[in-house]
């Protein structure tokens, strides 16, 4: 140890390193608590993806939705489906259950009556049920 750091007060004690030391674990618990909360990764839980694949206006009163679903095997799952109108006003919608499978990826195609002549159809939404 040097004479400045004597000087100055930068002696090494032990309740300095204690501190540092209680500090550092203290950090490292609370991300540990907040990975475990969070879930960054999602350990353990159920992967979702949807997309549209088509869609067929049927009538003035219906239009044919066509889209996939990727999830995890065994897992049920809903689907909002809805019929747009020209100037993109909902004009049709409808919730779908989908049963569990051990099948990853499926297609579905589901017909969504409207008020009006839609222009579209499309899967608007997915969930895990």
């Amino acid at each position: 140890m040097t004479d400045l750091d004597a000087r100055y007060g930068r002696t090494p004690t032990s309740r300095r390193r204690i501190g540092i030391w209680v500090s550092a674990g203290v950090l490292v618990l609370a991300a540990l608590v907040w990975f475990v909360w969070a879930n960054p990764i999602g350990i353990g839980q159920a992967s979702l993806g949807y997309r549209d694949t088509g869609y067929r206006v049927v009538s003035d009163a219906e239009v044919m939705v066509q889209w996939e679903v990727t999830v995890t095997p065994g897992v049920d799952t809903e689907c909002a489906l809805q019929a747009l109108s020209e100037n993109f006003s909902v004009v049709g919608w409808k919730i779908v259950s989908l049963p569990a499978s051990e099948t990853i990826t499926r297609q579905f195609s589901e017909s969504v009556l409207t008020s009006e002549r839609a222009s579209t159809g499309l899967a608007y939404r997915c969930w895990i049920a």
